[in-house]
């Protein structure tokens, strides 16, 4: 009897040194809520747009918060400082339960790699450096996806991820973090085509913080708007659609640029925290260059580069430690194309947050967008808050109330 309970006391000690060893975490967030939109487009014809006022129930990942979620993140140490990591992470709309990311499994993230005390070295599909040391700084963090720049033409709101990237993100070194991507194409006898690559990097040192990042993106229509699993080739527009009798326009602020050849993003942004009000300002510039290239269709046959320019601030304070209200603004300039074109938006966002526990909160959005000028489609530039169906006309105001748990 002695040895059998010294054998189980033996065992004991084993396993849970084994559990100490690694570890499977299971997470994830859950966001529904009505949206109310003033104007939205039913129809895009040569007669003009047709549309009206809607009442949807929407997800959090198009149309509010935060977009629902639940991953699997799993850590076992190795020793002397290292240890093997993964995370893989699916998206779904909670209104009707159907997988976002264009049907994706693991469509938000899906990576492994090696941790180690000078950084972490991933392999999957991951956010990019832009994503990562910009998009902190953003209204998104309390506004969600509405309260992301036009059509979220820099991706800091992380509508799109990047395949077959190999990442390296330095451990935090007296408040700087630096991050490195790079796509391999995988085109026989091309190596740059489909190529993408992009660093950055974040400084925090006291109430003041820095961030910023920069993306170059090879046969963008493709590569990296046509990264899920319901996007089409190249001779399909993976950016947006012009509409028609029987649909609505899609992403017309840049929807027109899906031939060109280079996406350039770059991006800086400053932040201040002090008594509980955080106080961002952000910049950043997005180029369409080689337009007319064959990396997608070019029906309004542009060429040379389509350049926007990005400008927010923002502010968020907790009037309680259970009530945080936000509010930003951002401007939006469309340069236009080879001399062509040209449009502004001005998106104000508004937010009210009140956390009834750690895990859960109630809340309230509301936009209001405007527009002008001649849009990537060569139509007069109608307002579009991202995540909702396009106005007929250059306004439009979204407002959301929903709920939002953490798991």
């Amino acid at each position: 009897m002695k040895q059998i309970v010294l054998s189980i006391a033996v065992l004991s000690v084993f396993a849970g040194s084994a559990q100490a060893q690694s570890s499977v975490t299971l997470y994830g967030a859950l966001d529904a809520g009505v949206n109310y939109v003033n104007n939205a487009q039913t129809s895009n014809t040569a007669a003009g747009r047709t549309g009206g006022h809607q009442f949807v129930m929407m997800d959090g990942g198009t149309g509010g918060a935060l977009g629902s979620r639940w991953g699997l993140t799993g850590t076992e140490k190795l020793g002397q400082g290292f240890s093997a990591i993964f995370t893989i992470e699916n998206g779904f709309l909670i209104n009707n339960g159907s997988l976002a990311q264009g049907g994706a499994q693991f469509g938000r993230q899906a990576f492994v790699g090696l941790s180690s005390p000078v950084g972490t070295l991933t392999m999957g599909r991951q956010y990019d450096p832009v994503q990562d040391m910009y998009s902190p700084f953003l209204a998104g963090a309390w506004g969600g996806y509405m309260a992301a720049h036009p059509g979220d033409l820099d991706n800091a709101l992380k509508t799109r991820r990047t395949n077959n990237s190999i990442k390296f993100q330095s451990a935090n070194y007296r408040g700087l973090t630096v991050d490195a991507l790079m796509n391999l194409g995988g085109t026989p006898g091309s190596f740059s085509n489909n190529w993408i690559w992009g660093v950055g990097g974040s400084y925090t040192g006291g109430i003041f913080s820095l961030g910023a990042g920069y993306l170059n993106i090879r046969n963008p229509n493709t590569s990296f708007f046509g990264s899920n699993p319901n996007a089409g080739p190249a001779t399909s527009n993976n950016l947006g659609s012009f509409g028609s009798a029987t649909s609505p326009e899609n992403n017309p602020v840049y929807a027109g640029y899906a031939s060109a050849n280079r996406l350039e993003i770059a991006a800086v942004a400053a932040g201040v925290k002090f008594s509980g009000m955080n106080i961002n300002l952000a910049y950043s510039n997005t180029r369409f260059e080689g337009l007319g290239s064959s990396s997608g269709p070019n029906t309004l046959n542009y060429v040379g580069t389509a350049s926007f320019n990005n400008l927010e601030i923002n502010a968020s304070y907790f009037l309680t430690p259970s009530l945080e209200t936000g509010l930003a603004y951002d401007y939006t300039r469309n340069a236009g194309a080879g001399g062509r074109g040209g449009a502004n938006y001005n998106l104000f966002s508004a937010g009210l947050h009140y956390f009834v526990s750690k895990r859960t909160d109630l809340y309230t959005l509301a936009m209001f967008e405007t527009a002008s000028g001649t849009d990537s489609e060569g139509q007069k530039a109608v307002a579009q808050i991202t995540g909702m169906t396009a106005s007929t006309n250059n306004r439009q105001v979204a407002v959301r109330v929903g709920i939002r748990h953490l798991f």
